[in-house]
């Protein structure tokens, strides 16, 4: 320990790296300790995913560099829940932290053991199991489990004590009194806390811009049953694979209906075994696999299946292109979005739904009927939660700015005295004295491109945009060691068209252009290849934009014999 930390006091610090300004992604980081020796309590580590300004990445990871340096002080890792967004980066971050241990329900550690056994990391992994409701001490954290609503088993706040205060982090939640998984938030758990003195909430801000309280997931299960019961021929229903809630109302509305579950999908799968293994599905819930779709009767099944945000390598897209191996659907069949579409997929979700209605197929979302409902808490759950816990103070996550402002206007409103507006990268000081701002830290993002992870700012990602815009010119030279041309040049065009407005060629504008280059530059400084490169780059870009009014790519390859 330094002596400057021997002459500092412990403070107590909550840092956002994911999650703060955005919905996906989540990365909190609690410290105790003085300013540069802090110990830190990590909570969550997910995954975004990507949309069609990054092409060719599917998954975005939080740029963990602040915690790579903080590593010898890295205590735990806690997880929430097992949804994407919250745990989906601990297969491809956790490397980094130094072995920190982890600690998760017996659910989320169940879908976390299959990651790892798929990537050949499960053997020494440091997973330790917390049922809901336990109490430990990780470092210089006391941690105690929260049971809470959300469409996932075993969602839970978290309660975080320290010498200098007790934090509340809700994670993802709602009030919903027959969850039919998991056991319905713990209110007299929250109420105690209450009691005891909450110094700050760290809370879901996900539907703070809508009114009322969400409805329950019993709801749904019963609109399930009847639209499956009245369906004419063929149902299928695409709902997050992690909605075991929503499996097993299916499952439930199939067996109603005399109807035969088919189960479509990997992820879907996954998710199902961990629910057998933890017994919130039944071991012996009778299902066909995929392959068994084609025999059965259109009258006798239901299909349960992946890609409710029109991924495009999920079942239901290939479904709806005719492209899935084993499942296929026709005019009169149903198909029912049991689903909200995350902000961002709009276009995906419509473009399945609308290749679904050219085949006259019937298309049902929650704009038709109450087939989904938010597992986020609404104004009024909002407000019961504050009445609850009483805390000090305020700082809104898990949202969009927009999300964000009216969560704090309401804590305002229902009196809390300090209310901090954070985003991801802020360092807030939540004791002693009064709650603020304090210090900025590096934040981010990483790209999962293919089997490797990149930092956002490489440049590979832009390239490709710029490539998807004005696509690409490659020129092959071959000179003398003299600097004289041997050949007229080769040219590669990607993505342009293939003449300009008077019909003459591309390929013959950049030829012409790089030789014009080649020849202007005097003989003894054509020695110097990078000169070359440049300068012929630079020219056929712009004979290439004056002809075509935009500027593609343009790579040179030189070769001197």
């Amino acid at each position: 320990m330094s002596r400057r930390s021997e002459r500092q006091s412990p403070d107590f610090v909550f840092v956002p790296l994911g999650g703060v300004g955005e919905i996906g992604m989540n990365l909190y980081v609690y410290g105790y300790g003085p300013p540069g020796d802090r110990e830190w309590l990590i909570v969550d580590l997910g995954i975004t995913f990507g949309s069609e300004t990054e092409p060719g990445i599917d998954v975005i990871l939080p740029d963990i560099r602040f915690l790579e340096a903080e590593r010898p002080n890295l205590k735990g890792l806690l997880l929430t829940h097992a949804h994407e967004d919250h745990f989906g980066a601990v297969v491809d971050l956790w490397p980094r932290l130094g072995g920190v241990p982890v600690f998760a329900t017996p659910f989320t550690a169940s879908m976390l053991k299959s990651k790892l056994g798929e990537r050949g990391l499960a053997r020494d992994f440091p997973l330790e199991i917390m049922p809901l409701g336990s109490r430990r001490r990780i470092g210089p954290f006391d941690v105690e489990l929260i049971s809470m609503s959300h469409s996932i088993p075993e969602p839970s706040a978290v309660a975080i004590r320290t010498p200098l205060g007790t934090v509340i982090h809700t994670g993802d939640w709602k009030l919903d009194a027959t969850p039919l998984t998991s056991a319905p938030t713990d209110e007299a758990r929250l109420r105690a806390l209450g009691e005891e003195g909450i110094t700050a909430l760290i809370c879901d801000s996900t539907n703070a811009v809508r009114d009322g309280v969400s409805a329950s997931e019993a709801d749904v299960a019963l609109t399930l049953e009847r639209l499956v019961r009245e369906a004419p021929k063929r149902v299928a229903v695409t709902t997050f694979a992690s909605n075991v809630a929503r499996t097993r109302s299916v499952a439930n509305a199939a067996r109603a209906a005399g109807r035969e579950l088919v189960v479509v999908g990997r992820a879907m799968y996954r998710v199902m075994e961990a629910a057998q293994a933890t017994g919130y599905l039944d071991p012996d819930l009778p299902f066909h696999a995929e392959t068994e779709f084609e025999g059965l009767a259109a009258r006798n099944v239901v299909a349960l299946c992946t890609g409710s945000q029109g991924e495009s390598r999920a079942a239901m897209a290939r479904i709806a292109s005719g492209e899935h191996p084993n499942v296929a659907l026709e005019a009169g069949d149903r198909v029912i979005f049991s689903s909200r579409t995350i902000p961002g997929n709009e276009k995906a979700v419509g473009r399945v739904q609308n290749a679904l209605a050219d085949e006259g197929i019937e298309v049902i979302t929650d704009q038709d009927a109450p087939v989904h409902v938010s597992g986020h808490p609404r104004r009024g759950e909002l407000e019961q939660l504050y009445r609850w816990v009483k805390p000090k103070i305020a700082i809104p996550m898990h949202g969009e700015g927009r999300h964000l402002e009216a969560h704090a206007r309401l804590a305002e409103k229902l009196g809390v005295s300090e209310v901090i507006r954070a985003r991801n990268g802020t360092m807030v000081r939540l004791a002693p004295g009064p709650a603020k701002i304090i210090d900025d830290v590096p934040v981010g993002r990483l790209y999962r491109d293919g089997a490797i992870i990149t930092r956002a700012d490489d440049g590979q990602v832009r390239e490709r945009r710029k490539l998807s815009f004005a696509g690409s010119v490659a020129v092959s030279l071959v000179l003398s060691e003299k600097g004289v041309l041997l050949a007229d040049p080769e040219v590669a065009l990607t993505g342009l068209p293939a003449t300009d407005t008077h019909g003459t060629s591309f390929e013959t504008i950049a030829r012409d252009a790089a030789i014009g280059t080649i020849e202007s530059i005097p003989k003894p400084r054509r020695k110097d290849q990078a000169l070359v490169s440049e300068a012929v780059r630079r020219s056929v870009r712009a004979a290439v934009n004056q002809a075509w009014g935009k500027k593609p790519m343009c790579q040179v390859l030189l070769t001197v014999l």
